[in-house]
């Protein structure tokens, strides 16, 4: 059965293609065998399978690619529905785990087959690949001892090369059923099944919204009420922490209680009654009891991390619970009326907020109060028809076609043997810090004491283009940078040394190498930094601002001894606690804090014109629109959207920079967050919580902002403006990849590029690349990189435009 010797090498002793091994025709259907849905439902009519590398060593992908007929995926993409189908259905990837229980059986009437579990499914289906009546036994069988030593070195963690038969028999799954999926196939009829299924598949979307309708027609769980057709799968509730002696009841409401389920996307209805108490447990400390009476069904500590959302058309409250091992739950409590909701909302609100900001929320304006529960809502708001929500929506890219010859890196040299290329620095040292160039297409990368420079082609690819090798004081010690800013027409790059807060130091770009140390001042320390304008480092500007914790300030390197301009100081004797800032077009500032407060002016050495009030998390990113109208603040697991303008009055027109808002008006903030439910299933997946990078609109002076981008760990997250202002649910896309992101933004003057920095590699991906969250785009490891070539491979990794460790 097994050739080792024969396949082993020819199929992995070529890292330089990105498939091992591909069978290039057949069908792909989605078995249900157990469902009364429909027994076989063919997905692609003609397409190819293969096994992949990934961006993670000894991890390798089983992929279906749909196969078009000369002038099919033209014809087919002419139809903007249709077009946007082909973006997320024509690719099925998998990864090729033990789990899947891959298996091969060639029947004796000749037709072969691969099958494997659907692990988004039901109990019992089954993806199968019908190969074509033509393809060889031979290949079918390679294909099969390729796809157990992927198996072998993914559960090892080492090369399969040394694998003896018996090792690789532990994945066989010879004893497991394949049922028909297609009747009997004959050389004369290989491609017309009698069966006729859809012609499309519709897989299940993690989509809140369409949960919430789901729950407006609950179903019960595995809790002694379940349904005959519930099965083993189903997300249980995990168990209640025991609850703490309460104090001061905050609030106090009946509703149902939900619990999202992962494998079937939806809320399901654990309880028809339970009585929610929200109560104060002294030291604004805060605790969520959920209950019947017979069962204490959940019991959690009111923290930042309970990322409630509620929805009035629903009259919803979804929120976070998390499991000893850090599982997370997405829970969804449902009230008979608004005025139950609202009072729910009122106290959960007001406990979160004490918590997290010390103070007795009595104590603060009824408009700040306002603000902040504002925030916390899913808002409706004017939701545009059909057919005008169909033309406004955002044309994407044309689909890239692949670059056969590939393009390859200046820094890997052809000749170069696969043993010569280090994929990890041997000092541990990851990229870090990203900086995008204004004037010129180039991209900086942070890592270590080294930076990466990597050239923008007009495809929106990465090209290397050199390596500074060693970052070091004008005195020679090395330093690693812990912030970085291009300056004065990308010529030069401002350097923060963490061992000497007091300093930055300034690199000149054309010779790579640091050049002066310029001293802010004795007492008053450079926390973080700013430029002058929105695209200062575009021009010859030699001035930019500097923040402490509690003073901001001009920065003047043309200045003898101190680079502070005393002039053009503001201090604070509170604790402001400033962590970052923005500027806009016309050198507008915005400064965010640690406490969660947002702070707008004019200019330096005042009072700010606009205090935004805390939502008590801090702000770690802050971006401005170019014009000022948008405020773009990041905190751990929510972005904050803020529209300075002021809409009526007598400032009308005016913004928040310019004119303090009136008292009894503040503007209405989007508080722009991943669906609790897309939440548990991130952090069910990556076992990680939430923790966005600074968010940034795109920009250029010709350019609208149109998007919005951060991270979290593996996953690129970009939200479309249009669907925000025009109040879409869930107006985000994503992209997953093997490793986290450590930092990304998009290519200077353009949407269409977002540069993501990767512990070893650098990539350049097509907004159109992100995809609307589903099972299978937050389940499946994406192969990095994609789209930007196809080079060597080493070790797993694509050898594409990326850079990865050896610079």
């Amino acid at each position: 059965m097994f050739m080792i010797n024969r396949f082993g090498k020819w199929m992995f002793g070529d890292g330089s293609k990105e498939s091992v091994i591909e069978v290039p025709d057949g069908q792909l259907y989605l078995v249900r065998p157990l469902s009364p849905k429909g027994y076989s439902e063919l997905i692609y009519k003609d397409a190819r399978a293969s096994i992949r590398r990934t961006s993670t060593e000894f991890n390798y992908q089983l992929v279906v690619t749909r196969v078009f007929e000369e002038g099919e995926e033209e014809l087919l993409a002419e139809d903007e529905d249709t077009e946007d189908q082909l973006q997320n259905q024509d690719e099925q990837a998998f990864l090729l785990d033990e789990g899947l229980q891959f298996r091969v059986t060639i029947r004796d009437t000749g037709e072969k087959v691969f099958a494997w579990r659907d692990l988004s499914g039901s109990a019992g289906d089954l993806w199968e690949f019908v190969c074509d009546f033509n393809t060889k036994a031979e290949t079918v069988e390679a294909f099969e001892v390729v796809s157990l030593r992927c198996q072998y070195e993914r559960k090892y963690r080492k090369s399969g090369e040394g694998a003896t038969e018996e090792d690789l028999l532990q994945f066989s799954c010879i004893d497991e059923p394949i049922p028909t999926a297609s009747p009997l196939l004959s050389p004369t009829n290989s491609r017309t099944p009698t069966i006729t299924p859809s012609p499309t598949s519709t897989r299940p979307l993690i989509d809140a919204t369409a949960a919430e309708e789901k729950a407006m027609t609950p179903k019960k769980s595995t809790t002694g009420k379940a349904p005959a057709e519930d099965t083993p799968k189903k997300t249980m509730p995990p168990p209640s922490a025991k609850h703490p002696k309460s104090r001061e009841i905050l609030a106090r409401e009946v509703a149902e209680l939900h619990l999202f389920d992962f494998e079937s996307g939806a809320f399901v209805l654990q309880e028809d009654a339970v009585e929610a108490i929200v109560f104060d447990l002294g030291g604004f400390d805060y605790w969520l009891k959920v209950a019947d009476k017979d069962k204490s069904w959940l019991g959690r500590a009111v923290e930042e991390d309970i990322a409630p959302v509620f929805n009035f058309d629903y009259l919803s409250a979804i929120f976070n619970v998390y499991d000893k091992d850090g599982s997370a739950y997405s829970w969804l409590l449902r009230f008979k009326g608004q005025p139950q909701l609202e009072n729910f909302q009122q106290g959960l609100m007001q406990a979160l907020w004490e918590h997290q900001n010390g103070i007795k929320w009595a104590k603060i304006k009824e408009t700040d109060r306002e603000y902040v529960l504002d925030a916390f809502n899913d808002l409706t708001l004017e939701d545009a028809d059909d057919a005008a929500a169909q033309e406004e929506e955002e044309e994407e890219e044309e689909e890239e076609s692949d670059d056969e010859g590939g393009r390859r890196s200046e820094h890997y040299d052809s000749d170069e043997d696969e043993d010569d290329v280090v994929t990890r620095d041997a000092d541990g040292n990851v990229n870090s810090q990203l900086a995008v160039g204004f004037k010129h297409d180039r991209s900086f990368v942070v890592r270590g004491s080294k930076i990466g420079v990597f050239k923008h082609t007009e495809d929106n690819h990465l090209e290397f283009a050199t390596n500074i090798s060693k970052v070091q004081t004008p005195g020679g010690k090395l330093f690693s940078p812990g912030k970085v800013m291009l300056h004065q027409g990308d010529s030069n790059m401002i350097l923060q040394n963490p061992d000497n807060p007091n300093a930055v130091y300034r690199m000149d770009l054309e010779v790579g190498k640091v050049v002066d140390e310029w001293k802010i001042h004795d007492d008053i320390p450079i926390n973080t930094f700013a430029p002058e304008n929105k695209f200062a480092q575009m021009t010859d500007q030699q001035t930019f601002l500097g923040l402490s914790h509690n003073t901001m300030y001009r920065v003047d390197p043309r200045l003898s001894g101190n680079k502070l301009v005393d002039t053009d100081m503001k201090s604070y004797t509170s604790k402001t606690a400033f962590t970052t800032a923005a500027t806009t077009d016309k050198g507008y500032i915005a400064i965010g804090s640690s406490n969660g407060d947002v702070r707008l002016f004019d200019r330096l050495g005042v009072r700010a014109k606009t205090s935004l009030p805390a939502l008590g998390d801090p702000i770690v990113g802050l971006d401005v629109s170019a014009d000022g109208r948008w405020v773009l603040a990041t905190t751990k697991t929510y972005l904050l959207l803020v529209d300075s303008q002021q809409i009526d009055g007598k400032f009308e027109g005016k913004l928040g920079f310019e004119v303090a808002f009136p008292k009894d008006s503040k503007p209405q903030p989007r508080r722009l967050a991943l669906t609790p439910a897309h939440v548990a299933q991130f952090q069910h997946e990556t076992k990680q919580p939430i923790s966005f990078t600074p968010a940034k609109f795109n920009t250029g002076p010709e350019t609208e902002e149109t998007t919005i981008v951060t991270a979290t760990g593996p996953f690129i997250v970009s939200w479309s403006m249009k669907k925000l202002l025009r109040g879409q649910k869930d107006p985000y896309s994503i992209k997953r990849y093997g490793e986290d992101v450590k930092a990304d933004n998009f290519r200077f003057n353009s949407d269409k590029g977002i540069i993501v920095a990767l512990p070893n590699e650098v990539d350049m991906v097509r907004r159109a690349a992100l995809k609307r969250p589903t099972r299978e785009s937050i389940m499946a490891p994406r192969l990095s990189a994609v789209g930007v070539g196809k080079g060597r491979q080493s070790r797993g990794y694509l050898r594409s435009s990326i850079v990865d460790s050896p610079y």
